[in-house]
């Protein structure tokens, strides 16, 4: 039913094309952000990511497309598989290059297979399956990795023998709370008393914040922005994913978009955080500090976060990879997914068998950690059931990304 060919670049399609298929109002999937991570060399071949994006298409045109790279290691994906590769090179083989569908540094729980109006999405997602892997084939590829991907999408990717992997990170989610003093209102006393004295802390210190949308804020606040991020990484050995040049970009070609909360102390900017509103979620991702100061964290990518998505009108706010210290702020454990297809049956047989276990202690990890939510009423039931068991929210909405460097 469809025509399965790959393209170097995101420019190969028009961007009118592109953002017409379903990308359910997750930013990271628009043609702007993918292409300015390829402009700015953020992504390319140097930097050990090769655009390959996937595009089927029928008789109408575009029916469906995946943002999907070759990649020369497995930094900057959020789902780590270094023991895998370690496994293959003690058997004397490549497990590089592989094949990975997501969007770049970006671990934004979103739909992988990108659908066109009108077609039905079990069938494309199907086809992006099987196609993935004769892709891999034809090339001698290693593995295919789906990353983050929607639960609903996860059947699909089964059947065609993918091995289905879990994460627990980490949400918040507005349940009619109106504003920060409303959901203060939920939490038990002494969780309330906490959270309202680590506010206080930063207030005390004489720290403001100011709320900026794209281009509100200019040239010099951006390389302010942009060097508290690098120096995020640097303090731990590494250069940043992301260059300045991206931020230039993105800035100028999606209005309002990013959002940044700058902090500042006696006038001078102390830290900074970094979000994206998409169509019901907002997004932390990037956060930096000129120092260490009490309780400047998580007040600037927690606390100020939630705020904003309450002025929002957003549903949801996924504010970092991992990090237990959430849950205490009112942040419930929650699965994400991955895909796994490795074209060695003996090493596919292998993972299957470590995923499998480690699957079960994701699940109980979660449940364990759903118990100590700070609210009044009952804790939050955490569902842990794969989808196609009863996994509440099974058009894939319940995932986690995180501020780099800010666990």
């Amino acid at each position: 039913m469809f025509t399965a060919r790959t393209i170097s670049s995101i420019a190969a399609v028009p961007a009118a094309d592109w953002d017409a298929l379903d990308q359910r109002g997750v930013p990271f999937l628009r043609h702007a952000w993918l292409t300015a991570a390829e402009n700015s060399r953020s992504v390319c071949p140097k930097t050990g990511w090769q655009p390959q994006h996937l595009l089927l298409e029928d008789a109408a045109g575009l029916a469906g497309a995946m943002p999907l790279y070759l990649k020369a290691h497995s930094w900057g994906e959020f789902v780590f598989d270094f023991a895998w590769a370690e496994a293959y090179s003690r058997h004397g083989l490549d497990y590089y290059p592989k094949l990975l569908a997501c969007t770049p540094f970006t671990p934004a729980t979103g739909p992988r297979v990108l659908v066109a109006s009108g077609r039905d999405p079990a069938t494309v997602r199907t086809a992006a399956a099987e196609a993935l892997k004769a892709l891999a084939r034809a090339q001698s590829i290693s593995s295919v990795h789906v990353q983050f991907l929607d639960a609903a999408e996860v059947p699909a990717f089964e059947a065609a023998g993918f091995l289905h992997r879990v994460a627990c990170q980490f949400l918040w989610e507005d349940r009619g709370f109106r504003d920060y003093d409303g959901f203060l209102a939920t939490f038990t006393a002494d969780k309330r008393k906490k959270a309202k004295r680590e506010r206080r802390r930063v207030l005390e210190a004489g720290i403001t914040f100011t709320t900026y949308a794209g281009a509100a804020l200019d040239e010099a606040g951006w390389d302010t922005v942009y060097e508290f991020y690098a120096n995020t990484f640097r303090r731990r050995g590494n250069e940043p994913y992301l260059n300045r040049a991206f931020f230039a970009e993105i800035v100028r070609t999606l209005p309002g978009q990013p959002i940044v909360k700058l902090a500042r102390l006696e006038g001078a900017p102390v830290a900074v955080a970094v979000f994206f509103a998409g169509a019901d979620t907002l997004y932390g991702r990037y956060w930096g500090s000129a120092e260490a100061l009490h309780s400047l964290h998580f007040e600037a990518c927690y606390h100020q976060g939630v705020e904003l998505a309450l002025e929002r009108g957003l549903q949801r706010f996924e504010p970092g990879t991992q990090g237990e210290h959430k849950v205490a702020r009112g942040f419930a454990p929650t699965l994400t997914h991955s895909m796994h297809w490795l074209a060695d049956e003996r090493f596919h047989e292998a993972v299957g068998r470590y995923v499998a276990a480690e699957t079960r202690q994701v699940q109980q990890y979660a449940s364990a950690i759903g118990e100590h939510v700070p609210f009044k009423a009952e804790p939050i039931p955490v569902d842990v059931a794969m989808p196609g068991e009863g996994l509440d929210g099974v058009d894939g909405r319940s995932g986690s990304n995180g501020p780099d460097g800010a666990p």
